[in-house]
């Protein structure tokens, strides 16, 4: 059943979240729309909200060809358009310039720079970046050398390795992270098993399972180039912190934290430690906030690795409903029920 009231404010907002929603159907012209239509907003008595473009065709009403609401919209289309042109930076040997890969997917080079980077929170320079340091990361614990794991990563020494200012070094991560340690400790909580890491600056995991050994194994799987140690006793009080704030949500853990993530990821982890407890946002409202995409912003959510204390899980559909939670939906409505309950008293 379509909510009018909610219905209208996205048409007023032209929110593309509710895109594949329903559509609205303008009597005076006897067209349909998608709600994101730049199209002239209607006359809110002119209008009808149609569950999806069948029923507004049995109505008698025709296809926007503006905004295609049969089709793939512009936002799908320059998604797509995204998607190839990643593809292309990341296959290619010799990355092309933006100039020439604009042309190659059919777009101007300032259209692109701006969908490239409301998507991927990254330019398509950074992109590449990115994707090489992915590269290097992998063969760097497998190679003979840094130098050897740099050209095959695509770089054309180990000078730029060593600009980059990380916490370790190549060589130190070739050796699968010698000079790093983190401590974690595990513990029954309400939601199941929960493990916490620290390093040296702070919390860089939080992460819900139902078994001890499959949290280690995706802590190992996350910091592949650190060496572990288990210690329950030092970190008890932190993991005290965090077991009392699932339990009385008034009661929020003041931790230091050690986020890990691109400029793009740490500013959505920034949004998301503002959303205050007891409520909630859609992917839609936080993209907007942040002059993004709700795409951009659902990755970053599912790469967050400090569940509860950078709380994604306040963050839901454009329908209200759960969506994604890379701990499970159980958990995310066992939280969300536990804040709304605590704040509501």
């Amino acid at each position: 059943m379509l909510d009018p009231d909610r219905c209208w404010q996205a048409v007023c907002t032209r929110d593309a979240a509710y895109d594949g929603q329903f559509v609205t159907a303008v009597r005076s012209t006897g067209i349909y729309c998608r709600p994101s239509c730049p199209a002239r907003r209607p006359r809110r008595d002119n209008i009808e909200f149609h569950p999806d473009p069948d029923s507004a065709e049995a109505a008698g009403f025709r296809a926007c060809r503006r905004c295609s609401p049969k089709g793939a919209s512009p936002a799908e289309q320059l998604d797509a358009l995204v998607a190839t042109a990643c593809r292309l930076l990341e296959q290619t040997p010799s990355p092309p310039t933006l100039a020439q890969l604009a042309a190659r997917i059919g777009l101007s080079p300032s259209h692109l720079a701006r969908a490239f980077k409301a998507r991927t929170g990254l330019t398509p320079k950074a992109w590449v970046d990115a994707h090489r340091r992915a590269q290097l990361e992998a063969g760097l614990p497998h190679a003979g050398s840094v130098l050897e794991a740099a050209l095959a990563a695509g770089y054309s020494g180990t000078r730029a390795l060593y600009e980059r200012g990380d916490t370790l070094s190549p060589a130190q991560r070739r050796r699968q992270g010698a000079g790093e340690t983190l401590r974690y400790a595990i513990a029954a909580c309400p939601l199941g098993q929960l493990l916490l890491a620290s390093s040296a600056q702070g919390v860089c995991a939080l992460l819900f399972g139902d078994a001890p050994t499959e949290l280690e194994h995706e802590l190992r799987q996350r910091f592949a180039a650190a060496h572990l140690e288990r210690d329950d006793a030092g970190l008890g009080d932190w993991l005290q912190q965090v077991l009392g704030q699932i339990e009385e949500p008034q009661r929020a853990a003041q931790l230091p934290l050690d986020l890990r993530g691109t400029a793009f990821q740490q500013q959505v982890w920034r949004a998301l430690r503002q959303i205050p407890a007891g409520q909630t946002r859609r992917y839609g409202e936080l993209a907007a906030s942040l002059g993004s995409h709700p795409r951009a912003v659902a990755r970053a959510c599912a790469s967050n690795p400090l569940g509860l204390l950078v709380p994604c899980h306040r963050v839901i559909g454009a329908d209200g409903s759960l969506s994604g939670y890379r701990w499970g939906l159980a958990r995310k409505a066992a939280l969300l029920e536990g804040e709304a309950n605590a704040y509501a008293e």
